[in-house]
């Protein structure tokens, strides 16, 4: 028996590398296999987490999705000998994250993380410039603040927050804040 079923642990997200723009073929073509091999009892699920991001243009605002994690797919399936050498087959895969050839299972909270992002639309995506918002996250958790700046990858804010008689600028990451509900 290989190390690889030894390893098993029943199903647990694994993260697969691609060739750059491969993303999308090697989720269709894996999920493809798996519907023709009857391998549904091996991979359960194959996701791209995306951000969706409202981009204004001159006026008019338009939602674009992101990859959160280039080059990268999403694999929760039973690590077996059949079920990486299928993945590990797919044009466009280079590998399994892990050392060598060896893949490492990402933890219950790494993937709750991922998948919980990729599922929901935060409501800082959809705050703007001016707007305040409440920092749930860091050091500064449980302050307000006004948005005064956002990256232009959309992944890092600034949030003007008053304390100690002064203004002062904060910078945070995207999925640290949401909008607040008046």
């Amino acid at each position: 028996m290989s190390d690889i079923n030894e390893m098993n642990a029943g199903p647990r997200w694994y993260v697969a590398h691609t060739y750059s723009g491969y993303e999308n073929k090697v989720k269709m073509n894996l999920e493809k296999i798996v519907e023709n091999r009857g391998l549904s009892h091996l991979i359960f699920d194959v996701r791209i987490p995306v951000e969706t991001i409202v981009e204004s243009n001159g006026g008019v605002e338009r939602e674009i999705e992101n990859k959160v994690f280039p080059s990268y797919v999403l694999i929760k399936m039973i690590m077996t000998d059949e079920s990486w050498h299928v993945v590990r087959n797919i044009r466009g895969v280079t590998g399994f994250v892990g050392p060598g050839s060896k893949p490492v299972p990402l933890t219950d909270e790494e993937a709750a993380a991922i998948i919980e992002e990729d599922i929901s639309v935060s409501a800082a995506k959809t705050a703007q410039i001016g707007d305040t918002v409440d920092i749930v996250e860091g050091i500064f958790a449980g302050y307000s603040g006004r948005l005064s700046e956002i990256s232009a990858d959309g992944t890092e804010v600034t949030v003007i927050v008053s304390t100690v008689g002064r203004d002062m600028p904060i910078n945070l990451d995207v999925k640290h804040i949401r909008k607040t509900e008046h």
